[in-house]
């Protein structure tokens, strides 16, 4: 029998897969030698995949993220990597389009108002008219686009390669200063480490959102301090560098920001789509079939 460990103990598996104890964040030390397939608990951080490099027969890691930074680090030569493309879309995606509309219509100060029991009207701007660039232009980047159309704002999507009607990154510096609102949702790599550095915050329009529900590297934090505490520009974060941000960090305190602790994808929604996606998975592995979603082999 091949061996799997997942979060779920109740999957319909395949003939000839078998389902390794589940308790606690990652498997026991008993299992490691004999699991092929390995799904890590979802928002399990680091223990969850801590001990990959120790499992002897492993095959495939399907990750239950879309993004696989984390796991790219420490995956053994030879062991198939698949992300969980499509199970996050909606849930990161209405998150991306809460916070767009939260920054631009002043939740922040609204919120602090509230605490002080305090009414102060103000006119603030709308999502509706406003140009907003969607930096990463993959299954989310598209779904965001989706939940936007019925806001009456002009779109343009950008992406590394240009596909699907989007604009190539290398353009996106000559129109930056013309969004109301920036959303990211790119992966971490070395390309996007920094994405929005302190240049690319500085030619910002002022009074313009800037979204992150990518990762937090992509954006240097330091410089988005300065600019949010100069009140130019606001911003909807559900992701951030540090992560997670520790008390007493000078983000938190800054001015004109909204902070999500990296809850895009952990709704409801998750466990039926990942369930789903994983029996899927594993019907294909006992088959010998492709798997979907790979990232390495």
């Amino acid at each position: 029998m091949r061996k799997v460990w997942t979060q779920w103990n109740d999957l319909k598996l395949p003939e000839g897969i078998t389902h390794a104890p589940t308790d606690g964040i990652a498997p026991a030390a008993a299992d490691l030698d004999s699991i092929e397939f390995y799904v890590p608990r979802y928002m399990g951080g680091p223990q969850a995949i801590a001990t990959v490099p120790q499992m002897k027969k492993l095959k495939v890691i399907q990750s239950p993220n879309a993004g696989v930074d984390d796991v790219l680090k420490i995956r053994p030569e030879g062991v198939t990597l698949c992300n969980a493309a499509g199970v996050h879309d909606a849930s990161t995606a209405e998150l991306a389009v809460a916070l767009a509309i939260a920054s631009r219509r002043g939740f922040a100060p609204f919120a602090i108002q509230q605490q002080a029991g305090h009414w102060e009207h103000s006119r603030m701007p709308s999502l509706a008219d406003s140009k907003i660039a969607i930096v990463g232009f993959g299954n989310i980047g598209k779904t965001i686009v989706k939940m936007l159309s019925g806001f009456e704002v002009t779109i343009t999507p950008f992406s590394k390669s240009g596909r699907d009607g989007s604009l190539t990154f290398d353009q996106f510096d000559r129109l930056l200063p013309t969004f109301d609102v920036i959303i990211l949702i790119v992966p971490l790599t070395d390309q996007t480490r920094h994405l929005m550095n302190a240049e690319r915050l500085a030619a910002m329009k002022d009074g313009a959102a800037l979204i992150n529900v990518a990762r937090g590297g992509v954006v240097d934090t330091d410089a988005l301090i300065r600019e949010l505490n100069s009140g130019r520009i606001t911003a909807g974060l559900d992701v951030t560098d540090p992560e997670p941000l520790p008390d007493g960090h000078p983000l938190w305190s800054a001015g004109n920001v909204i902070i999500t602790p990296h809850v895009g994808g952990n709704t409801e929604a998750f466990t039926p789509r990942g369930r789903k996606l994983v029996e899927e998975q594993l019907a294909r592995f006992a088959k010998g079939e492709p798997l979907l979603h790979i990232v390495a082999q």
